[in-house]
């Protein structure tokens, strides 16, 4: 069963390449979405796909890449309205 999440990651998470790593490790497994930085210097991450691929991606959003910092992941179960297709970075 498809399931959404909406995930808030914060600490150091800005300027370190933890957007594109987001999107390396949701492609790898196969989910489909997008991931942004946000004006109060956490990240977020809409993640669309079955229970197993999700806990993966949050496992590695508690750990980051290499310069990261994770203080706190928070996570909120979203309503699939239409389906997400692929996983983008979103650029403001």
């Amino acid at each position: 069963m498809t399931r959404r999440l909406k995930i808030l990651v914060a600490g150091r998470v800005q300027g370190v390449g933890f957007r594109a790593f987001t999107q390396k490790e949701a492609r790898r497994l196969g989910i489909n979405g997008f991931v942004k930085n946000l004006p109060d210097g956490r990240v977020e991450i809409i993640a669309e796909a079955d229970a197993e691929k999700l806990q993966a991606l949050l496992a590695l959003c508690h750990q980051g890449p290499l310069f990261a910092r994770v203080d706190a992941v928070e996570v909120c179960e979203w309503d699939s309205q239409a389906a997400l297709q692929a996983f983008d970075i979103i650029r403001q």
